[in-house]
């Protein structure tokens, strides 16, 4: 006993020393269980940053089902929330039978330890690209279910899995003034470009490649009006786009840079790999960050 209570003491001296290993970000917010008692703020930016009174998505509605609910990541700003349920119903109108939505957020935001280098600020969400067969699955099979890929295997194209009604729901999810971008696989936006038009500009151009979305594609919304503490994303969609489609430059990245990417010059020197989220500490996150995790 007295073994133990010296022991929990020693640890206790060990965390207040000067130079002790600060917990990490992500081992704080991702032991929070519900969201903080503050108005609706995402703080910071989608890959650093907190919010306060985040919201959850209800794990099952007429037009969706959460998954993975052991994650506890289904924690959204109330507009993120409010975006998913409409695109619920709009792929229901375009013959889905709704949407399973996979991660948004923890429920105060923040790194996560595994996964994500986004989704901190409840402004992230990605939906499968799995058509739902039924919306009454069980938390055991919302957890073994898997989504399906609609990318072949040498990344080239889109497989038999795409339909119709992929593309029909990308527009629509893009279509709406809430989003800043969307994350896909480059295989999808290029399948896309291939059926364009000069008027599907405005909303094409927010669909943007990403490798590892051929399961999901990940919704980005803008900062809420009024939201003072969070960071637009820069540059914006359509000055990465040229103002136009941004069909051209995915093309040339994914076949130029991406699938045959160019020799490395030689005698350059190698650039220290970024720290990943997952490492951050608090210190690292707005100030703002440490009252979202203290409030009750």
């Amino acid at each position: 006993m007295v073994r133990t209570v010296l022991a929990a003491l020693a640890l206790s001296l060990a965390g207040a020393l000067p130079g002790a290993a600060e917990p990490t970000a992500a081992r704080l917010f991702g032991a929070k269980t519900a969201g903080s008692a503050q108005p609706p703020q995402p703080i910071g930016s989608y890959a650093k940053g907190c919010a306060a009174g985040l919201v959850p998505l209800p794990e099952t509605g007429p037009t969706w089902q959460a998954m993975r609910l052991s994650r506890n990541r289904n924690w959204g700003h109330p507009v993120t929330i409010a975006y998913l349920q409409d695109l619920s119903r709009e792929a229901v109108r375009i013959g889905w039978r709704g949407l399973y939505i996979g991660d948004i957020s923890q429920p105060r935001g923040g790194p996560m330890t595994s996964g994500h280098t986004s989704h901190q600020i409840g402004l992230d969400a990605d939906i499968w690209m799995l058509p739902p067969a039924r919306l009454n699955l069980t938390r055991r099979e919302r957890e073994t279910l898997s989504s399906i890929s609609v990318r072949t295997e040498d990344q080239r194209g889109v497989n038999a899995n795409w339909t119709a009604g992929h593309h029909a729901l990308l527009r629509a999810a893009a279509s709406d003034l809430r989003v800043d971008r969307i994350f896909v696989a480059a295989a999808v936006k290029i399948e896309m470009c291939r059926t364009a038009r000069s008027a599907d500009t405005p909303w094409l151009q927010k669909i943007r490649p990403m490798h590892g979305h051929n399961y999901h594609f990940h919704v980005r919304l803008k900062c809420p009006r009024g939201a003072r503490h969070c960071q637009t994303q820069t540059p914006t969609v359509a000055e990465l786009s040229g103002g136009g489609n941004g069909c051209d430059e995915t093309l040339t990245w994914w076949v130029t840079d991406y699938l045959d990417p160019p020799k490395p010059v030689p005698q350059v020197p190698r650039q220290p790999r970024p720290r990943h989220p997952r490492d951050y500490g608090m210190s690292d996150l707005p100030a703002e960050c440490a009252a979202v995790l203290a409030s009750d």
